[in-house]
C-alpha cells in the first residue's frame, strides 16, 4: 500500500503526493489549476496537468522536512526512520512554516 498526502498551498488544495514501489508522484488537482492567481509549488514543479515522477523525494518536499536537532527530536518522539522521507513528510509537515501543508490521507485496503 502506498502512502499519500494532500498538499495545500495557502489553504488551497493544490495536489496529491504519493509514494509508490517505483518512487514518488506529485499531481496538481484540476480544480487548483483552474483557480485564479495560483502558484506552483516550486520552479521544479511547474503548473501542469500531468504527474511528476521521481525515484527519490522531490527536492522541494524534502526541503520541508526538519533537519538537525529538530529532526533528531522528531525521530525520537515519533520513532521515525530518518530514511523514510515520506513518513517524515507526513508526520512533520502538517503545519509547516510557510505556505505549504501536507495532510496524510487514509487509503482503503483495495487501493
Amino acid at each position: 500500500m502506498s502512502k499519500k498526502a494532500k498538499v495545500f498551498y495557502q489553504d488551497r488544495f493544490a495536489g496529491v503526493i504519493s509514494e509508490t514501489d517505483k518512487g514518488y508522484l506529485f499531481r496538481y488537482e484540476k480544480e487548483y489549476l483552474q483557480m485564479e492567481n495560483v502558484k506552483p509549488m516550486s520552479l521544479t514543479l511547474p503548473l501542469q496537468e500531468g504527474s511528476f515522477e521521481n525515484k527519490t523525494m522531490f527536492p522541494f518536499f524534502d526541503g520541508l522536512i526538519p533537519e538537525g536537532w529538530l529532526l533528531d527530536i522528531a525521530e525520537e518522539l515519533w520513532k521515525l526512520n530518518p530514511r523514510d522521507r515520506m513518513g517524515l513528510l507526513l508526520t512533520c509537515c502538517k503545519d509547516c512554516i510557510g505556505a505549504v501543508s501536507i495532510i496524510p490521507t487514509e487509503e482503503k485496503p483495495d487501493e
